[in-house]
């Protein structure tokens, strides 16, 4: 194959976390009194903290006071996520399960922390898959920023564009791109904006449509 690494974000793309927290948000601000912004939030998929922070206060302003929307949002998502296994994505496992047999590198780069990030994939019995995690707390500029993406491939001690990125957000492929690697994008809860779609890179409705794509390449 001609990738020396393949790496992948989590939350959306190999879990099916986005509509928990996305859920667990909309629950919290009704308890604020806030109405649900869906412009908004699409728009913080894919985002670390900071970049969560900015787009919230932004679009919400002085109606909300984010530390302890935060807080409550954050607490109530982590008191599901930290204490079961969330659903694997549809055709994941096929996927990985193909790739580790090409014998390839395979490594998460999250916006999640990477404590959280770590107890997920073992909860969801994903760990074995991946020799390495780079995570949202180990940088200083989330995605669509490509610095998660230059250090991962930086810690394999491979060219960015020896590396494929599989992706489910905009900001998540915006930041792949950036960063040279070859991206696929499997569609979650966002469609690619026309922006995004003009990268030309793959997008894809399912794993299992990825998984077909490189096998034909073999």
């Amino acid at each position: 194959m001609k990738f020396s690494a393949f790496i992948f974000d989590m939350d959306g793309l190999l879990l099916d976390t986005e509509r928990v927290c996305m859920d667990v948000f909309k629950q919290t601000c009704k308890s604020f009194n806030l109405p649900y912004l869906e412009t908004a939030y699409l728009n913080i998929i894919g985002r670390n903290e900071s970049g969560v922070e900015e787009v919230l206060r932004a679009s919400y302003g002085d109606t909300m006071d984010y530390p302890v929307f935060r807080k409550q949002w954050k607490q109530t998502y982590l008191n599901i996520v930290e204490n079961q296994a969330i659903p694997v994505k549809n055709g994941v496992i096929e996927l990985l399960q193909w790739l580790q047999q090409q014998h390839v590198p395979m490594v998460v780069a999250t916006s999640t922390n990477k404590q959280l990030a770590l107890k997920k994939l073992e909860l969801a019995g994903l760990s074995s898959f991946f020799s390495a995690i780079t995570a949202g707390d180990e940088v200083s500029k989330g995605k669509p920023d490509p610095e998660i993406y230059l250090l991962a491939a930086k810690r394999l001690n491979v060219k960015p564009e020896q590396c494929l990125a599989f992706e489910d957000s905009n900001n998540g492929i915006t930041a792949a791109i950036a960063a040279n690697m070859h991206a696929f994008q499997i569609i979650d809860l966002v469609e690619p904006s026309d922006e995004v779609k003009a990268f030309g890179h793959h997008v894809f409705s399912s794993m299992h449509e990825a998984l077909a794509l490189l096998k034909q390449q073999v």
